[in-house]
């Protein structure tokens, strides 16, 4: 409650005055020069930052930059990518993170371990029998017979409907017996609502819990899932003018989010970049990968 900055937090946005790259924009500080030092910058790094607020990510003005006692950042982008790009973090990134690919899975295990809440929600019958219509099902299955659980994650029931049609019509090749269940299909994103954002959160944990993954491309629901669970997934193509493209899925590099918006800036550094390549599904975006 004592923090000095936090009168200021209802300010921050890419307008604020003292933004990194507002200030860079007005000539209060330049980026070969900052004496004295602010108190504190706010650093702004969302999806649509300008050439100004990129130029945090400029090796170069990372010197200035560790000399303000206080860095506020904003961001709905996973930007780890382009941390490892800076020549300056590479020694201590590489200590924390021998294995580049398992960054958000170790940041997310220490972070995201869900709340007595969403434990609550997992197991409240009324929101996700998964397990209790499993154990029914299992009591009539054959020794020879096996049951398998698929788990449908999506704001619309379609697909859902659609699989767990097939599987009640045809019966399975190996004989397995498939189970398809969907948690919630609430038809909108409600930004704000506490409720809707604890379930899915609850599903990404779920999710995060398979055996086999398949994603949409730039979901960012599937790559939190994937990097928790250290899953590699299968990655759907966004169809083309209706049509499914040709091969309508590819097997993801690493288990890493894609960083959607990297900055487009002329940085002087030059870098070893075996480490951060393209992603499958966002071709100008970033994702960190094993350095082979």
């Amino acid at each position: 409650m004592d923090f000095p900055l936090r009168s200021q937090f209802d300010n921050f946005s890419q307008v604020y005055p003292r933004t990194y790259g507002n200030m860079l924009k007005s000539g209060i500080i330049n980026t070969s020069m900052m004496s004295p030092p602010p108190p504190f910058l706010y650093i702004y790094l969302a999806y649509d930052i300008d050439r100004y607020d990129g130029l945090f990510y400029c090796d170069q003005n990372q010197d200035q930059l560790r000399k303000v006692p206080w860095l506020v950042m904003k961001s709905n982008q996973y930007f780890a990518p382009s941390l490892f790009l800076l020549p300056s973090f590479k020694q201590e990134l590489s200590k924390l993170f021998p294995d580049e690919e398992t960054v958000f899975h170790h940041l997310g295990r220490y972070l995201f371990q869900p709340s007595n809440d969403a434990w609550g929600l997992i197991t409240r019958r009324n929101y996700f029998p998964m397990s209790w219509k499993m154990r029914s099902s299992a009591a009539s299955l054959s020794k020879k017979q096996s049951l398998k659980a698929v788990l449908v994650t999506s704001l619309y029931s379609e697909y859902y409907e659609h699989l767990k049609g097939v599987y009640w019509t045809k019966p399975t090749v190996s004989g397995e017996v498939i189970g398809v269940y969907q948690p919630s299909h609430e038809e909108h994103e409600l930004y704000g609502n506490n409720m809707h954002s604890m379930k899915a959160w609850t599903e990404i944990y779920l999710l995060s819990m398979s055996n086999a993954l398949i994603t949409s491309s730039w979901s960012t629901f599937g790559y939190v899932a994937q990097s928790l669970g250290g899953l590699k997934p299968w990655i759907l193509y966004s169809p083309l003018n209706g049509t499914a493209p040709d091969p309508p899925c590819v097997r993801a590099m690493s288990m890493e989010p894609c960083f959607h918006f990297p900055p487009s800036h002329g940085c002087k550094a030059e870098v070893n970049v075996g480490h951060v390549k393209h992603c499958e599904d966002v071709e100008w975006g970033l994702k960190l990968v094993k350095d082979h």
